[in-house]
């Protein structure tokens, strides 16, 4: 029951953030109900994937994109809104912002040290965060890509149809 809740509030917690950067990009308001489920389910699936299946962070960043990328191209087709609009605020959510926070405090540690045992741990501390954290971006966006391309014909036509006054 606990496990659920956590997802359940991670989830609402993605949903909001998604309303959020999806605000910033000028969405519609028919389109944020879509890009608040799509946010959460992208979300809490990552967080399912690394806390209960003990899969990595990059590989369920990669399963994540994929699912963000799929639920986008077929919300984006039933409301006639360009698949993009829905897919990058879905993603933001995900940036790893702790990684790029690791990366250079252990920076700052590695130019701030005069003992050498010291520089390397701190350069490897802050190699590991700063591979992982491009690997993580990397990974949520080709899985975010290869649904549109692989449905190209539907996501690249969504708005063709629609009159603009």
């Amino acid at each position: 029951m606990d496990t659920l809740m956590m997802i359940l509030e991670d989830a609402l917690f993605a949903s909001m953030a998604g309303i959020g950067f999806g605000s910033i990009s000028n969405l519609p308001y028919r389109a944020f109900p879509f890009c608040a489920m799509i946010a959460g389910i992208g979300h809490s699936l990552r967080f399912v994937l690394i806390s209960v299946f003990g899969l990595h962070i990059i590989w369920a960043s990669l399963a994540a994109g994929l699912a963000i990328g799929l639920l986008s191209v077929m919300a984006g087709v039933m409301i006639k809104q360009p698949v993009e609009s829905l897919s990058f605020p879905s993603l933001l959510p995900m940036i790893p912002g702790m990684y790029a926070y690791r990366t250079f405090q252990n920076m700052l540690g590695c130019v701030s040290t005069s003992c050498r045992d010291e520089f390397l741990d701190y350069f490897y501390r802050m190699s590991d965060n700063f591979l992982t954290g491009c690997l993580i971006i990397i990974m949520l966006a080709v899985g975010a890509v290869v649904p549109m391309l692989a449905f190209s014909r539907a996501s690249f036509q969504v708005t063709r149809h629609i009159m603009r006054y």
